[in-house]
């Protein structure tokens, strides 16, 4: 699997095994006997099954647009989007890395600052189907630990890498209140060869009431340079969303 690749496992195995044996497989964990496989793609799991394993995609209110950014902060890239969005007065979430952020920890205190919310992705960016329930602890622990101390927030949203939750990640999120928010619509914008044309384009491609957009403000798990792509993108994104009528929210 590449490390940029956003699809995989989760969309490759669901469309393998189709719908049918996919609730067969994802039911029995939520008693933790296997993993959970649940990517958000362009091939989704019904909404009653998103309802019974506690997943989500879109905002709580089920109005506006919630604008999420995934895998920073990062030194270049989240002070560029800070900048556009604060120029087009728009609020956003911004799911942290904790390991991102020991390396930039005045960032998190200038996203909280600038009065953007503020979310939990992971401590080291891994898939989960990779690690078992102590590892997996272990590395939401340290993320949270990060993120209050260098932040003051305590994150009550969680993101798992890749979109990709497994059976301890998802108690775990239960046990301590949070809401696991994964996405509606994605801009691509990791891959090498996306444009600001075709995030753009991706993110905004069936936006309505309640969807949430998923970009991403760092490069450490993506294309090199993929940020400035993302920051170039993001004027014409917030256009068509004002175009269409639509307002942004907290998830």
């Amino acid at each position: 699997m590449s490390a940029h690749d956003h699809r995989t496992p989760g969309a490759a195995i669901t469309g393998a095994l189709g719908a049918g044996a996919m609730v067969s497989y994802l039911l029995p964990a939520l008693a933790g006997s296997q993993p959970v496989l649940f990517p958000r793609s362009p091939a989704p799991i019904s909404p009653w099954l998103r309802r019974a394993l506690g997943v989500e995609d879109s905002t709580a209110s089920g109005r506006g647009y919630a604008l999420t950014f995934d895998d920073g902060p990062h030194a270049q890239g989240t002070p560029a989007v800070l900048e556009v969005l604060a120029r087009e007065r728009v609020t956003a979430t911004f799911f942290l890395v904790g390991e991102q952020l020991l390396r930039n920890p005045g960032l998190g205190r200038e996203i909280v600052a600038a009065g953007h919310e503020i979310a939990l992705h992971c401590h080291r960016h891994r898939n989960l189907l990779r690690l078992g329930p102590r590892q997996v602890r272990e590395d939401i622990d340290r993320a949270q630990e990060i993120i209050e101390t260098a932040t003051g927030i305590s994150p009550t949203l969680y993101r798992p890498p890749y979109g990709v939750l497994n059976a301890a990640a998802l108690r775990l999120a239960r046990a301590r209140g949070w809401r696991t928010l994964l996405w509606s619509q994605w801009g691509r914008d990791w891959e090498a060869r996306a444009t600001p044309e075709s995030i753009a384009a991706r993110v905004t491609t069936g936006v309505g009431e309640g969807s949430v957009l998923l970009l991403h403000d760092a490069d450490d798990y993506s294309a090199p340079g993929s940020w400035r792509r993302t920051v170039a993108a993001l004027p014409r994104v917030l256009d068509t969303l004002a175009e269409r009528g639509l307002q942004p929210t907290i998830p």
